[in-house]
Formats: C-alpha cells, sequence, structure tokens
C-alpha cells in the first residue's frame, strides 16, 4: 500500500431549512478548516436543476472559496465541458490562476451534470458530444499555451497560465481519453463504483506521457462520514442515502436531517439500489474509518483520495473531516 493524499469534493449541499447563502458560507468555513488540517484540494462540482447543490456556477464559487483561504488548492471537480465555450472557460480559470497563482486546478467532465431538459436548455448537443470533447480539452491546452499569443483567438486571461487539467470519468471511457491525453485522471467512485477497478487498470495500462505529467496519477472519489463511534456515524450517513432516494425517485429537494430508521423512507428494491451506488462510502468512528481506507487504498493504490461528505449539521461534517484526516495520518505513519 502506497501512501496518498486526501482531498475534498464539495457539492455546496443546500439543507433543508437553510438557504443558499448559508450553504456558501459553510463551504468556506469547510474549506478554511479543511486547509489548517493540510488536505491537498477543495473541488467543487457543476451541476444544474437540484434544489440540493448550489454549485451549477462553478467557477463563481472557486473565486470565492480561493479568495477566503490562503494556501489550498482550489477547482473544479468538474467543469462539464460540452455545456460551455472552451474560450469561456479558459478565460475563467485564466482569471482564477491570475487571482489565486498556483492554486487552481481545472477538472473536466463530459456528462451534463443535469437531467436531459437541462442540458437542452444549457445548448449541448448530445449528438457531437464524444466527438468534440477531446477537441474541447485540446482547444483548452491551446489556449493556455504561451504559444497561442499568435493566434487570431486568445483567452486573456489565460494564455500562459499554468493550470492543471484533470480528467473526470464515472465509466471506462474518460480513462482512454486520460491515457491517451497524458492526463491525470479521477473517477467518480462516490456514486458509479461498478466501473472504477477497469477504469484505472485500462488507464494505467495505456498511459503514454505528457510533458506536464511524465507519471500517471489518480484519483478516487469516495463518500466519507465519520463520527466519535459508528453508531453515530451510521445515523449520519442516513442523510447521504436519503439524498440517493431522492435521486431515484427524481426528487431533487434540498437535503434532510438523519433519522432513526431508513427502513421507514425506502423500500428493499431502493435500498438495494442505493446501497450498490454507495458501495465505496467510509462509515464509522477513527478506528473503523482508517480500516475500510486501509482496504480500498490496498486494492486500488491510489495516489489521491477525495472525500465528499453529506451530513446534515455543519458541526457534524467539520467533525467527520478531521477524524478522516487523523485515520489518513496514522496510515500514512505506518507506511
Amino acid at each position: 500500500m502506497k501512501k496518498f493524499e486526501i482531498s475534498v469534493l464539495d457539492l455546496a449541499p443546500v439543507k433543508q431549512n437553510k438557504t443558499i447563502h448559508d450553504t456558501f458560507n459553510d463551504s468556506l468555513d469547510l474549506a478554511r478548516m479543511v486547509e489548517k488540517l493540510d488536505y491537498k484540494r477543495f473541488w467543487l462540482a457543476e451541476h444544474h436543476n437540484m434544489a440540493s447543490i448550489a454549485s451549477s456556477a462553478t467557477s463563481v464559487l472557486i473565486g470565492f472559496i480561493a479568495n477566503g483561504t490562503q494556501k489550498i488548492r482550489v477547482g473544479s471537480g468538474g467543469i462539464m465541458l460540452p455545456n460551455h465555450s472552451s474560450l469561456v472557460i479558459a478565460e475563467q480559470f485564466g482569471t482564477l490562476e491570475s487571482l489565486f497563482p498556483n492554486r487552481i486546478d481545472l477538472g473536466v467532465g463530459r456528462a451534463p451534470g443535469t437531467d436531459g431538459i437541462t442540458a437542452k436548455a444549457l445548448g449541448r448537443n448530445p449528438m457531437n458530444i464524444n466527438q468534440y470533447f477531446p477537441q474541447q480539452i485540446q482547444e483548452l491546452q491551446r489556449y493556455f499555451s504561451v504559444e497561442n499569443s499568435e493566434s487570431l483567438v486568445r483567452a486573456i486571461p489565460g494564455e500562459g497560465c499554468d493550470i492543471p487539467i484533470y480528467m473526470l470519468g464515472s465509466s471506462t471511457d474518460s480513462a482512454w481519453l486520460a491515457a491517451e491525453m497524458g492526463l491525470p485522471y479521477a473517477f467518480a467512485g462516490h456514486f458509479a463504483p461498478q466501473m472504477m477497478e477497469t477504469a484505472f487498470e485500462i488507464y494505467h495500462q495505456n498511459y503514454q506521457p505528457s510533458k506536464e505529467f511524465p507519471q500517471p496519477y489518480t484519483i478516487a472519489c469516495v463518500n466519507g462520514i465519520a463520527a466519535e463511534t459508528d453508531e453515530e456515524a451510521k445515523k449520519l450517513s442516513t442523510t447521504l442515502y436519503q439524498a440517493f432516494v431522492n435521486l431515484i425517485r427524481n426528487d431533487r429537494k434540498p437535503y434532510a436531517p438523519p433519522v432513526d430508521d431508513m427502513d421507514e423512507i425506502w423500500n428493499p428494491m431502493e435500498k438495494a439500489h442505493v446501497m450498490q451506488m454507495l458501495q465505496y462510502s467510509f462509515v464509522g468512528g477513527k478506528e473503523t474509518i482508517q480500516k475500510q481506507i486501509a482496504q480500498f487504498q490496498k486494492r486500488f493504490q491510489v495516489d489521491e483520495l477525495m472525500i465528499t461528505s453529506h451530513i446534515y449539521e455543519h458541526e457534524a461534517r467539520l467533525k467527520s473531516y478531521d477524524i478522516i484526516r487523523k485515520a489518513t495520518d496514522a496510515l500514512n505513519a505506518g507506511l
């Protein structure tokens, strides 16, 4: 088992009886705390038309978080590139990098981050996404390059900025592309665990070194819910379970507080579906979390573990990331 970094994926979760203003302040408070705990990076994800997630204007929120912190890397996990013009994203992230030098990451994915009707409202053309997505990444690389100064179309700010691009995926398609382009690869194991092992194998076996990334680099995003005891963590996890039941039911309402008995909420089929989607969820006290992470890392040998945490109470969420940091430190110290 090799040593690994840990980071945060924040969806800017909107909770029942809380405002979106509250959500943004909680995200900033979390970023400041994990920065003190030496988490490597703090990423935000682009989603649309969901009352439970407030990170739709991802670039704007990255600026808010970066401005309120000092050293932690801040970025997108990710920008859903086919929703946007490559030039606009180059300009936005060039602006962010110019404001916060050497702290900005650009993670990109091809999924819409929403439903079909909203994807259409965003201007996506599903007929050419798979063909155009690799071209968009090449466009970003060109806009960020110094050599593009002679082009008729330039990203100002953006040109000459050292902004690392990360490929996101929830299936094997992006693993092939990340390997071919020599980019780091982040897999969405927090909701799509089925193909993660195969995707990482494809990525490592086919990796073509690039100037920026001579070695492959893998990130696994997982759910993490830690508390003082296993029992407390299991109860906190019911907020996560309710959120995924709502997804199955196409009900995008804000996150709900934990409950004592999930069997009063889901039916057996929904339970089986949710537990399958949440296969890579670490839930428990420090010792339990430590064992779960150790088992995961022995199997996958990732370079970085990115934790997303659906916990209703803000203070409990902060405590969870503190416990996970301590569990990870204990593991890495023994390697």
